[in-house]
């Protein structure tokens, strides 16, 4: 057995699942289905190699603080999570229940890497699209890709938007994302989850099923897809390690590496490799586009894994 069904695998069936009580989603197992996608796609966007200044089985990139392992045990602590606020997505809830059962996430991922924040933004991502699809099974509908992305933006982006007003104007609020959000007028995760993650389903969903199509490599279809989030989004981990003049070498180095082909250029592999070197030399890593590499993983995975409502 590997690690990812090692991890997804280990999840007992009622604990952590309890509030907020059962749902007619247990019946067909949805919610764990919708949990092992999530943990999957997790893992899937770890091992990927290589990927520019960040974590992988190969190396740290231009990470001291974590490696793959660590990877591993927040993966392992999170396996709970995903499947109840799947199942908590299914009553139709307001943000903030939503949010604590976030919070609740994060500590356990902290205390299981010793304080090393290595799934923050995917605890919110795919906390929301398990959520969606729990509340779009539960009302009969398919939880396709657009559908989850649509039904984020629908029910919850409001309050999204909202809550990161409030957040920018308190002084108090010292987060990585806010202050570069204060800096640089970056929009961020929350800027994107609340408009339905266009820049996934606009770009490096679409580009990760043609790479796929074209290579039927799923290594080289997660490499394009990065790329393609890393040339046009404002990552914030990017601003914050290297200010506005890191983000836009990295956006050229992107750029560049796709004008040249992509991964179905012959010297694809050299080429991703070099960039790689290059984050690592400046201290970058694009974070939150591995978030989102992630959620393109998870909503391709929702298209072919996930049939209908149970």
């Amino acid at each position: 057995m590997n690690a990812v069904a090692r991890i997804a695998t280990h999840a007992d069936p009622a604990a952590g699942l309890r509030q907020p009580g059962r749902s007619p989603l247990d019946r067909g197992g949805f919610a764990e289905r919708v949990g092992r996608l999530a943990v999957r796609s997790l893992y899937h966007e770890a091992a990927l190699h290589p990927k520019p200044g960040l974590v992988s089985p190969v190396d740290n990139g231009s990470h001291a603080d974590m490696t793959m392992a660590t990877f591993h045990r927040s993966l392992f602590a999170l396996r709970r999570y995903f499947p109840a606020i799947a199942r908590a997505g299914a009553a139709d809830p307001e943000l903030a229940t939503l949010q604590a059962l976030g919070r609740d996430a994060e500590r356990e991922m902290l205390r299981a890497t010793h304080g090393v924040n290595t799934h923050r933004g995917a605890i919110f991502h795919l906390g929301l699209l398990c959520a969606a699809a729990g509340l779009r099974a539960q009302s009969g509908h398919a939880p396709s890709a657009a559908a989850l992305c649509a039904t984020v933006a629908g029910r919850w982006g409001e309050a999204v938007r909202r809550g990161a007003s409030v957040a920018q104007r308190d002084p108090r609020q010292r987060s990585h994302g806010l202050q570069v959000m204060r800096r640089y007028a970056a929009g961020g995760a929350r800027t994107e989850a609340a408009a339905g993650y266009p820049s996934v389903i606009g770009a490096s969903l679409p580009a990760y099923r043609a790479a796929l199509r074209a290579s039927g490599d799923e290594r080289r279809a997660g490499v394009q897809a990065l790329f393609v989030l890393i040339a046009r989004t404002d990552d914030s981990n990017l601003l914050w390690r290297g200010g506005a003049a890191g983000a836009r070498l990295a956006r050229r180095c992107a750029t560049h590496f796709l004008r040249n082909g992509g991964v179905l250029a012959d010297d694809w592999l050299q080429q991703a490799a070099s960039i790689h070197r290059r984050f690592v030399a400046r201290n970058l890593s694009p974070g939150g586009c591995a978030d989102l590499l992630a959620v393109t993983l998870f909503l391709h995975s929702c298209d072919t894994g996930l049939h209908g409502a149970p």
